[in-house]
């Protein structure tokens, strides 16, 4: 039989509680006024209506007061501030009586009858005098309540070691039995420093993988036990759990172990023991292909750019290129060559000068033909006013002669 609930979470809490909806109509996200055994609460829709097996809902089924309206929407946050101040003068009251716990939050009931202390501590605290005097301060029930150090991380929430918000405050209904166990299983450090939370305690993300571990490590050898490979017969020595595979110390290769998947080795003894009596089979288990998902793929053309006509007698040079600096590309020197053409050689004059000390441009082609090319010839600007001309400017660096004698002339 089903039965039409709404799924309600009170205040910073996980868990969702079912309430009767008496036939009103109710969204996700609306906030709602509903009726608990500590009286009138203020709460927020998590599941609008919907049917649940009556198996699921604990009797009896507490119903739904009303939507919240503006003026209850006033109320609460007059209970947010109240709630503050009650916090100050608690721990200023601690603080007079010497007690030995720590406050970690307050919260106000939606009528304002009760106010709730929640409090950690390491043992037995006496507060009798601390509520006799919070009573006379706020005029109301008080209750104070001892929790541990995990209720206190999930009231108080924060960042764990992962970067992520606290699973116990984020969407954990209730804690999980965690124990070093699963940590061995799992083969994690056992430094308490790197597998307990911000509480103290082992971390409650432990508990997420021990089920596939467990049966992983069911269908996997353990160590030392005597297999048969696709290369002969050995001993494993290590196993990885997270990707199923092996090392196994071969018989004819003792000092390197190889790596295998787990569906490439026979288990022919389980665990440490002697290899007397067990029978080797001839036949070896075939080794694990991996199909890779690219072979699915069919190939397409290529796409190639339209050629454009490249003058022949064009030679690039790679400027970037660290190969011959101030010299040409080796892989583009026979580009425009000339096959079977004999190099020419150079008569050199009596009136030429060597030119050992002229400078190359790096990054690009030597110019072995500068000698018998004449100068570039540089219009002198004629000046306006006088008939003097004026002399070019000069650049920079050594100034070469060009093949011109180098004798001084003689005045006439």
């Amino acid at each position: 039989m089903m039965t039409s609930v709404i799924s309600v979470r009170f205040r910073s809490g996980c868990k969702t509680y079912f309430f009767d909806p008496k036939g009103v109509e109710v969204k996700a996200g609306q906030d709602v006024i509903v009726e608990t055994a500590q009286g009138l609460e203020y709460a927020q829709c998590s599941v609008g209506n919907h049917l649940v097996d009556e198996a699921q809902v604990i009797q009896p089924l507490r119903p739904l007061v009303r939507i919240a309206t503006d003026n209850d929407r006033r109320t609460a946050a007059y209970h947010r501030e109240r709630e503050k101040e009650a916090f100050d003068i608690c721990q200023k009251k601690i603080l007079q009586h010497n007690l030995d716990m720590k406050l970690v939050r307050v919260e106000c009931s939606f009528d304002g009858s009760k106010i709730l202390f929640f409090f950690t501590a390491d043992g037995r605290v006496d507060f009798r005098d601390l509520v006799k005097d919070l009573a006379g301060v706020f005029r109301s029930r008080i209750e104070l309540r001892q929790i541990g150090v995990r209720d206190e991380a999930k009231m108080l929430g924060g960042l764990g070691i992962c970067g992520r918000p606290f699973c116990c405050a984020q969407f954990m209904d209730d804690f999980v039995p965690v124990s070093i166990k699963m940590a061995k299983t799992q083969n994690l450090s056992l430094n308490p420093t790197k597998i307990s939370g911000t509480c103290g305690r082992l971390m409650c993300c432990l508990k997420y993988e021990q089920d596939a571990y467990e049966d992983a490590i069911h269908r996997m050898p353990k160590s030392e036990s005597f297999v048969i490979t696709p290369d002969g017969t050995g001993n494993v020595s290590d196993i990885n759990v997270l990707k199923e595979t092996v090392n196994v110390r071969l018989d004819d290769r003792p000092e390197s172990p190889k790596c295998y998947h787990n569906c490439e080795v026979c288990v022919l003894r389980n665990g440490k023991g002697s290899r007397d009596g067990i029978a080797v089979p001839e036949e070896r288990p075939q080794r694990y292909v991996q199909h890779c998902e690219e072979e699915s793929f069919t190939a397409l053309p290529m796409m190639t750019a339209p050629e454009t006509a490249q003058p022949e007698t064009t030679e690039k040079y790679n400027h970037h290129s660290r190969r011959g600096r101030g010299g040409k590309n080796p892989a583009q020197q026979t580009v425009n060559a000339e096959p079977n053409k004999p190099e020419e050689k150079r008569e050199v004059k009596a009136g030429d000068r060597p030119n050992h000390n002229r400078r190359r441009h790096r990054g690009g082609q030597k110019n072995t033909e500068t000698k018998n090319i004449a100068p570039a010839k540089t219009a002198v600007p004629q000046s306006t006013e006088g008939g003097e001309r004026k002399k070019p400017r000069h650049r920079g660096g050594r100034r070469h002669n060009h093949g011109r004698s180098s004798a001084p002339k003689a005045e006439s």
